[in-house]
């Protein structure tokens, strides 16, 4: 049985003050429970947040430009995991992304092994980058199942410092299969496809785009990674190889050359008035 008081009619002549329905909360102090055992000091140390960026404990090698460094996990291009370049043009800004990592491979005496271009390796251009032809590996795979088995059996291997293939077809399961041999890799692993796979799932712990700008420029954004999400373009200056010491300072900025070029045959602009002058002078 239920009994229920009404305070207000009992016949007490101090009644008590009426509480609020629902009381606020108060927090109750950060302490952690002795219920629940400390986690030892090396599983702590392992264990990653996903609001901070992985790091991993395979060693990195430096993108080549500081800013890039800093929204990658352990401050470069990770060994042992696979990373993926998405670009919209094949062959045409990988290489110029790239090579400041795979000169620093080079300089260690390490092997780049290219799978599978779309488009011939430019060798003055390379040359131009500080990669040596006698540490450049080529090989011309054409069938996408020629590509796949060929970066698979170089990953196993492990006989490469650094190894770019282009798999523009790839499937999620082989991504998956490259991504658990590369584990046990010590090189880079690079794997260029298009921008249209960015819509695709893929076991690759790393996953960035790249384009370019009108000021030789490339943006990078990095939509995959071991930490919280990038959000906007990283703009890394770069010029492509050779052209830097043959560039005029206005060539170096054609961004400023089309907004001018723009502009001129705006109506209400001196140049378009100008011509019009000019025009009914003629008549």
């Amino acid at each position: 049985m239920q009994t229920t008081f009404n305070w207000l009619d009992a016949p007490s002549q101090r009644q008590p003050s009426v509480l609020p329905r629902n009381p606020p909360a108060i927090a109750a102090p950060d302490v952690p429970d002795p219920a629940v055992p400390a986690l030892p000091p090396a599983v702590e140390a392992a264990v990653w947040r996903a609001n901070e960026l992985g790091q991993g404990k395979r060693s990195v090698v430096s993108s080549g430009w500081a800013s890039l460094d800093a929204e990658l996990p352990g401050g470069g291009w990770p060994r042992g995991a696979v990373t993926e370049v998405l670009a919209t043009q094949p062959s045409v800004l990988e290489w110029r992304l790239l090579s400041p990592a795979l000169r620093q491979v080079v300089g260690a005496g390490g092997q780049v092994v290219v799978i599978g271009p779309a488009r011939h390796p430019h060798l003055p251009g390379l040359l131009h980058e500080g990669l040596d032809e006698r540490q450049l590996v080529w090989i011309r795979a054409e069938a996408p199942s020629e590509r796949m088995w060929v970066t698979e059996q170089l990953i196993r291997s492990n006989a490469a410092g650094a190894i770019i293939a282009w798999l523009p077809q790839a499937r999620q399961e082989q991504l998956r299969r490259l991504q658990v041999g590369a584990l046990a890799c010590d090189g880079l692993v690079f794997l260029c496809r298009p921008t249209a796979a960015r819509h695709e799932a893929s076991a690759s712990p790393l996953r960035v785009h790249a384009s370019v700008g009108l000021d030789w420029e490339l943006k990078v954004n990095v939509f995959k990674r071991r930490g919280p999400v990038h959000e906007g373009e990283l703009i890394l200056p770069s010029v492509p190889g050779g052209l830097s010491a043959i560039l005029t300072p206005r060539l170096r900025k054609p961004s400023r050359l089309i907004s001018r070029g723009a502009t001129a045959d705006v109506v209400g602009s001196p140049s378009s008035f100008a011509a019009s002058r000019r025009h009914a002078a003629i008549q």
